[in-house]
């Protein structure tokens, strides 16, 4: 008969470095010369639980338990398998055995703890909970940091991780906490994911850890090492709700949209309770462009918590659908409530403004809309001076003199089509014409331009911020940042197409910076009537950013800076943008996608007028709009609300003025459609 001893010892280094399935091999190569060993049997479960393979894992413990009916770690072992399973009443007898027969064992005080809560036994859960920490003061020093996090006391909470590490360098219970104590703070988020990587480092198998880290990696932006965190989470709890839940905010943070909607429903079919998560999985099946599930989601995320107006903003977001009378009472009963958060009377407001625009009550469509801009605006920062002084910096710093002087300096790429514009401009409808070309991947809004500007000059020693710190750069630099877009973008694209879109509404002011770091790439500028625009935002509950959106002086002012910006970029760059009105491509959508095609030297395709027929996810806000075929119904819808907000279209005037005679004439006729 062969030494347990040494194949124990080789079965459990590859426990800790995470290869169960040799630590299996090496059991079952012991056992079938020494089928009684109760060591192996019990090390055979674990690699086998490891590997998720719950039902043997568990005839292999009751196989050690008949052998070896005295030994509390194997119904410990059991019952934790049992709780893998969601089998929380099996799990607590077990674990209550492991105790009755060691008291002492801390860990099945935890786990029976655990087990207790899961099961909704709240007050003995407390009780073993305080047993283990009694047992164990290290965990009762993480129990204390941790409720300081809980109560908002962050640096209580860092100072008391940080002092358990000096002593525990290894307990990644308090690496785990750290790391998430840096994450809320948002001072360090390096060092929160140092922190998080550094737990499941030293314990691979740490579900928990895996899920924070993937929670934290997607906060940095970092949606690709986040699907990998969150799969390991899955693999090693694939009965976590909440680790598929991450995993469906991960794939589609990347665009990975498909993968998104497999993982919230396999949360769902683990959870049906979970409101938030109904209404990511509606996101996620609008963004793949199935209307009909995604409606099913959010009214399952209704129908699980009534008050939520962020629900209800979402089904309106699908501009193409229209409340039942049924919901539109609901929300207006909701509205009704004291006790509401300004979050959600804000959606409640959305929602109701388009409700009633569908209806054709244009006073109370504008009274719901002006309502929620009005809690938004001070909700958010913007300050109108400081973009004005912006705008004004970037015009001196790329003026005709500094363009000339690093012309052709910049990476020879002609991969991007940049478009740019004010967002509920027609930008999307944009990117669905090039996305529908056979050379042409749509990628949707990129970041990646405006952490370009922002870098630049962080790491120069007199510190100077973009723009003045363009100026420092040389010729190599200029195609050093070429080759970072390119890069950074390419994270985002999933096909081998020559060419693709950053639909980055925003990027306007950078026009000039990107020329300069790749010169051979192409711009387009999505117009619309200005005040189809300015009001189009207004009446936009957008998710995160586009902050002068929310007051009606806001948007003037800042669209008065963006035309103006785009002249000086017509001025300094002759015949590198392209303008494109909405407008004039509703009125002759083939003579305007041959202009598009044409600045961006690609051949005439007919699949780009039929657009509507591409299918691909869209993220954006028109997302439904523009899977239908051309309509004239958005040209002048400023004018229902004109008589709310005479002193903006008087203001807008000027511009207004200067349009092309096509534009106005597109205006008039919507005009007459509309006091017909």
């Amino acid at each position: 008969m062969p030494q347990a001893e040494p194949s124990i010892r080789k079965a459990v280094a590859a426990m800790k470095a995470n290869r169960p399935l040799l630590a299996e091999e090496i059991c079952r190569n012991h056992l079938g010369t020494d089928p009684g060993s109760i060591q192996h049997l019990a090390m055979l479960g674990r690699a086998l639980a490891k590997q998720g393979r719950y039902d043997e894992a568990a005839a292999q413990l009751d196989q050690a338990i008949d052998l070896a009916p005295e030994v509390p770690l194997l119904y410990e072992d059991l019952g934790t398998v049992r709780g893998y399973q969601g089998r929380h009443a099996d799990a607590i007898g077990l674990f209550e055995k492991a105790i009755r027969l060691d008291p002492r064992q801390a860990s099945a005080h935890r786990k029976l703890g655990q087990a207790l809560a899961a099961a909704g036994r709240g007050g003995e859960a407390d009780r073993h909970f305080e047993s283990y920490f009694d047992r164990d003061p290290v965990a009762s020093r993480v129990a204390e940091g941790a409720e300081h996090l809980r109560a908002g006391r962050a640096d209580e909470a860092i100072a008391t991780f940080r002092e358990i590490l000096r002593s525990h360098p290894e307990n990644v219970d308090a690496m785990r906490h750290l790391g998430i104590a840096y994450w809320r703070e948002k001072k360090k988020p390096g060092d929160a994911e140092a922190w998080l990587r550094s737990a499941t480092a030293v314990a691979p198998d740490f579900a928990a850890a895996w899920m924070s880290l993937g929670l934290v990696l997607l906060d940095n932006a970092k949606p690709n090492d986040a699907i990998a965190a969150y799969r390991r989470a899955v693999e090693l709890a694939p009965d976590n709700a909440a680790a598929w839940a991450g995993s469906g905010n991960a794939h589609a943070q990347a665009g990975q949209q498909e993968a998104s909607v497999e993982a919230y429903a396999k949360s769902l079919a683990l959870n049906p309770r979970a409101a938030g998560v109904h209404m990511s999985h509606g996101h996620a099946l609008k963004t793949v462009g199935d209307q009909k599930s995604a409606l099913a989601a959010y009214r399952a995320a209704i129908a699980e918590r009534p008050r939520f107006g962020e629900v209800y903003w979402s089904m309106a977001n699908l501009k193409v659908f229209r409340f039942e009378e049924g919901e539109i009472r609901a929300m207006e009963a909701q509205l009704e409530r004291d006790d509401l958060t300004d979050s959600e009377r804000i959606h409640f407001s959305f929602a109701l403004g388009k409700a009633y625009e569908d209806k054709d009550d244009y006073p109370a469509a504008w009274s719901h809309y002006d309502a929620g801009n009005r809690l938004q605006r001070p909700l958010v920062k913007h300050d109108p001076l400081e973009l004005e002084k912006r705008h004004e910096d970037i015009r001196a710093v790329f003026d005709r003199e500094f363009l000339a002087q690093h012309a052709r300096q910049g990476h020879e790429a002609a991969d991007p089509i940049l478009i740019v514009g004010l967002p509920r401009s027609g930008s999307t409808l944009i990117e669905q014409i090039l996305a529908s070309h056979s050379q042409v991947e749509g990628t949707s809004e990129l970041p990646t331009l405006g952490k370009i500007a922002t870098s630049i000059g962080r790491f120069r020693p007199r510190g100077a911020q973009f723009p003045e710190s363009a100026k420092e750069l040389e010729g190599r630099d200029w195609r050093a940042y070429g080759q970072r877009y390119l890069e950074d973008a390419a994270r985002h694209r999933f096909t081998d197409r020559p060419f693709f879109t950053d639909k980055m509404p925003n990027n306007f002011p950078l026009l000039g910076l990107f020329h300069l770091i790749l010169p051979n790439a192409k711009i387009i500028d999505a117009r619309r009537h200005p005040l189809d625009s300015c009001i189009g935002c207004y009446k936009q509950l957008f998710a995160k950013g586009q902050n002068f959106t929310y007051d009606l002086e806001d948007l003037a002012h800042y669209y008065r800076n963006y035309d103006a910006m785009m002249s000086h970029w017509r001025a300094v760059l002759p015949g590198k943008v392209l303008t494109v009105h909405y407008e004039e491509t509703v009125a002759d959508l083939e003579e305007q996608v041959r202009r598009i095609l044409d600045h961006c030297a690609l051949p005439f395709e007919e699949s780009c007028i039929r657009f509507h027929e591409t299918r691909r996810a869209v993220r954006t806000a028109s997302s439904e709009q523009v899977r239908q075929p051309i309509y004239f119904d958005a040209l002048g819808k400023w004018q229902h609300y004109a008589p709310f907000c005479d002193w903006l279209v008087e203001d807008l005037r000027p511009l207004v003025d200067a349009l092309p005679e096509s534009v106005k004439e597109a205006g008039k006729r919507s005009r007459l459609r509309i006091e017909d």
